[in-house]
């Protein structure tokens, strides 16, 4: 069985570092990339019908949750 290694590269055979650890200036990459916007085409959202469906149902699940647990509440205040 052979010992594992280690995924990091070796600082003593990076190329571009200098002694310390630290890069040349101008050796680092830009601090953001250069193209703007979304690269591939964002698909389609659903229908403004289908998303108000949505809201709906769960504000009814959310309301008979806060129902059940007023009751319940109210049950062990008895």
């Amino acid at each position: 069985m052979s010992t594992p290694t280690s995924p990091d590269p070796d600082p003593a055979t990076t190329p571009g570092l200098e002694p310390g650890g630290s890069v040349a200036p101008g050796d680092t990459p830009p601090g953001e990339s250069s193209t703007s916007g979304a690269s591939d085409h964002q698909p389609a959202t659903g229908s403004r019908g289908a998303n108000w469906a949505a809201y709906v149902i769960i504000g009814v699940v959310v309301a008979f949750a806060v129902l059940f647990f007023v009751g319940y509440a109210i049950g062990l205040a008895d």
